[in-house]
């Protein structure tokens, strides 16, 4: 889990650190700092939520993208001649997608991986994506992998991959314009000759601070988020998939791999054990709820 969380804030912290060097190279803009001397909070908050929000909708926009390349993901094409599984697979998410009310199919893909599970992405529900494990369809008998897809598609249909950007943005917002202040009060402590550098280096050290303490909201945000796809699941494949496919999961978890957690977040079995570092509750607990 340790790893996961790592290359998570890493994720993050680079976005926001990049952004924010490219807005700094930039002579004279954002310049949050008046001629007294003092923070001008309100440009410094339009400052933050500008690189806030474009490294949250930008990781958004290639979240399909970087979810295939990753996952080395294989799009199954309805056009070509599948195999009988793999027809079986791409049928379930177009009917369950159709039950859901989406207008538009998500693409549907296989991932080689041993580990039991499956994951949805993409920027909009126009362009999604649901992808499942060669472990899982290996494991799981027919209910418990329409079970499986059901949650994922009521992730698509709840709109959470944008829920959980304008989330991250904010978030993000947060991180940068809190960082800049606490930045800003460290170099009223030093020789003026230092400032600048005390000042960016301080800067990248708050944000990482900032980046961490925020990041237990969006983790719990996206714990949250697992009951209603859970819930919405057993709407659309029937309760008893739905627990069926959750008991199948619990029965398989410590088989599940170390992946980054920004793919992590997205799949439907988590850690067997929650945590506030947890994208996802426990299975026991997701089974209870159910019930």
């Amino acid at each position: 889990m340790g790893k996961r969380i790592f290359y998570f804030i890493l994720t993050n912290v680079l976005v926001l650190v990049t952004i924010s060097i490219i807005f700094m190279l930039i002579p004279g803009t954002w310049n949050y700092i008046g001629e007294d001397g003092q923070l001008q909070l309100g440009t410094l908050l339009i400052f933050s939520a500008i690189i806030g929000f474009t490294g949250s909708f930008l990781s958004l926009g290639l979240s399909r993208w970087m979810a295939k390349k990753m996952m080395g993901v294989h799009v199954l094409d309805p056009n070509d001649n599948l195999s009988q599984q793999e027809r079986e697979i791409v049928d379930t998410v177009h009917r369950l997608s159709r039950s859901a009310g989406l207008m538009h199919m998500p693409e549907v893909g296989i991932y080689d991986a041993k580990e039991v599970n499956a994951f949805a992405t993409g920027p909009s529900k126009k362009r999604s994506l649901i992808a499942v494990s060669s472990g899982l369809l290996h494991e799981m008998d027919g209910d418990a992998m329409e079970g499986v897809i059901a949650h994922e598609v009521a992730h698509i249909a709840n709109g959470d991959m944008v829920t959980m950007t304008l989330l991250q943005g904010v978030v993000n917002t947060f991180v940068v314009f809190l960082a800049r202040i606490a930045a800003f009060i460290v170099t009223r402590f030093v020789k003026e000759e230092l400032a600048p550098i005390v000042h960016f280096l301080a800067i990248l050290f708050f944000q990482i601070i900032f980046s961490v303490l925020g990041s237990l909201i969006v983790f719990a945000y996206s714990r949250h988020r697992e009951f209603h796809a859970d819930r919405g699941g057993a709407d659309l494949a029937g309760k008893d998939k739905m627990r069926h496919a959750l008991e199948a999961l619990k029965m398989y978890s410590s088989r599940v791999r170390e992946e980054e957690k920004s793919i992590a977040t997205l799949k439907i079995n988590g850690n067997k054990k929650a945590s506030i570092f947890s994208t996802h509750p426990s299975l026991d607990e997701r089974i209870h709820r159910l019930s």
